[in-house]
């Protein structure tokens, strides 16, 4: 798959299963389209690994040829496989689209306003080295549920700070330094985390917004219009959501004032 852009590329790339074609089929009647916005072409993704399950593939398949927007890996879905299509996902930017302005990480339930998102680019992210976000700091090492992780792995309580996986955003620059220490770095299970660990290891720093919604947002149209990321929301609602925000009279976004950096270490 190749990206071609005549405009700073920004690459809308979403983590999804195989198994969820009518998430896919919502997003790509919404927000996970091709845009062109305010001088940047915004062009979607969908990351996949593999299933075995009987009809899974061949719909992958007939989406990939249909939309062309399916990148997939041979390797098995599952939760403890994310980090996996982390790394495999910085080696393919690294390696097939290193002119790419900036990437937008998101998962296939959720609302994404492009809009909203060029207008924070243009305003917040002018340091390449600074990657967006809702910031977790101070998040407890847990040994139960399925992010339990043994001591074995990891022996500390408090995982250094990371972005929460439900939307982040970074730039092409970032991608090919994090993809630099991920050659020299294991796979951790958790997947916002080992992302985190990466941008530890490649003196990168974060910066926290609140409109990173990646805990939900009680709908509101023009909150919605503003919002950068609205996590946990169902196809059914996502079309319903995207047409009354999109088609509502809101007050010109203002930016808010900006939030203090902070640095992985």
């Amino acid at each position: 798959m190749q990206l071609e852009a005549s405009k700073p590329l920004i690459v809308l790339a979403i983590k999804s299963h195989p198994e969820s074609g009518s998430r896919r089929a919502a997003l790509r009647r919404t927000w996970a389209q091709k845009w062109q916005l305010d001088g940047y072409e915004l062009r979607p993704i969908f990351l996949m690994g593999h299933t075995n399950v009987s009809g899974h593939m061949e719909s992958v398949r007939t989406e990939s040829q249909k939309y062309g927007d399916v990148l997939q890996w041979d390797f098995t879905e599952g939760h403890h496989n994310l980090s996996l299509k982390e790394r495999c996902f910085l080696k393919w930017v690294v390696q097939r689209i290193p002119h790419v302005a900036f990437i937008f990480k998101g998962d296939d339930d959720e609302y994404v306003s492009p809009p909203a998102l060029v207008q924070y680019i243009k305003t917040f992210a002018t340091d390449p080295r600074v990657l967006h976000g809702y910031l977790r700091p101070h998040s407890e090492v847990m040994r139960h549920t399925k992010y339990a992780v043994s001591e074995y792995i990891f022996p500390g309580n408090i995982y250094p700070t990371f972005l929460s996986g439900g939307g982040f955003l970074y730039s092409g620059p970032a991608a090919e330094l994090l993809y630099t220490v991920s050659q020299k770095m294991p796979v951790f299970p958790l997947d916002d985390v080992y992302f985190g660990f990466l941008v530890l290891a490649a003196d990168l720093s974060f910066r926290h917004d609140k409109r990173f919604y990646v805990y939900g947002l009680k709908f509101e149209p023009c909150q919605y219009q503003r919002a950068l990321v609205v996590h946990g929301v169902s196809p059914e609602e996502l079309v319903e959501r995207w047409s009354k925000a999109q088609n509502a009279k809101c007050q010109k976004m203002e930016t808010d004032p900006p939030e203090k950096e902070v640095s992985a270490h």
